[in-house]
């Protein structure tokens, strides 16, 4: 294993996003370098196009580069949540890896995280001027205005790949597939602050989503019905004293 100890990890979930690969992280390199020591990890989904041999390639370039690869796919949570888990730096941002998230935001979500100190556990990205088609800016508002009215998280956009967060914290939330879209519900279940920073969305590079909405519309019910289980059953924190013999 290298000895090279970065302060922030980016991770970065992918599932055939070839052509996706080297323009993005040409973009992750011209944000962070010369800011912070970084790593970038890609962590690929059970690709079934060149997703594994272009990054391959690129980690010949560049030392900081890191592929994990999954047999199979097993969803973005999963993904993110194996990145994590390798992850060498104590802070970690994620980004989606089809080019719609712009890198140049990161520094941005990474500032407003070390501002916030330990009282605010996830800075997370809210996007403006969305890119995609009118169906599916209509199912986010109306995916988003149910979570909100049901979990009252007080955010207005959880789809947003663009977040960072501190290892330790994330990795003590509960795993369920879909956890990356109620970081803010969970991290305010555990008496965390959440920091946000408007970032302008754009079109992915190229190809096609992965993700469509029917598949997702019953786990996603699901889901955020589980999260309200979670939140609900949450209680405070005891005070604990230890007591020594007097």
């Amino acid at each position: 294993m290298s000895s090279f100890q970065p302060a922030v990890s980016i991770v970065v979930p992918v599932r055939n996003e070839a052509d996706n690969i080297a323009p993005l992280i040409a973009e992750i390199g011209a944000a962070l370098d010369g800011r912070w020591d970084y790593e970038i990890i890609y962590v690929n989904d059970g690709s079934t196009d060149p997703t594994g041999e272009r990054l391959s390639a690129l980690m010949k370039q560049r030392s900081n580069l890191r592929q994990l690869r999954h047999a199979r796919s097993a969803g973005q949570s999963a993904a993110v949540r194996s990145g994590v888990r390798a992850a060498r730096g104590e802070i970690v941002a994620t980004l989606d890896g089809d080019g719609q998230n712009n890198p140049a935001f990161l520094p941005d979500l990474i500032a407003a995280l070390d501002r916030g100190g330990a009282r605010v556990g996830l800075a997370a990205g809210q996007r403006i001027g969305r890119k995609d088609t009118g169906f599916k800016k209509l199912q986010s508002r109306v995916a988003n205005g149910v979570r909100s009215r049901i979990l009252h998280d007080g955010t207005r956009d959880t789809g947003c790949g663009l977040k960072a967060f501190r290892r330790e914290v994330f990795l003590m939330m509960p795993y369920f597939d879909g956890l990356h879209r109620f970081l803010p519900a969970l991290m305010r279940r555990e008496g965390y602050e959440i920091a946000y920073v408007d970032v302008i969305d754009r079109p992915r590079h190229a190809g096609v989503s992965n993700y469509g909405f029917f598949d997702r519309l019953w786990i996603g019910i699901m889901d955020l019905a589980g999260v309200w289980w979670l939140i609900r059953r949450k209680k405070p924190t005891p005070d604990v004293t230890e007591v020594t013999p007097s």
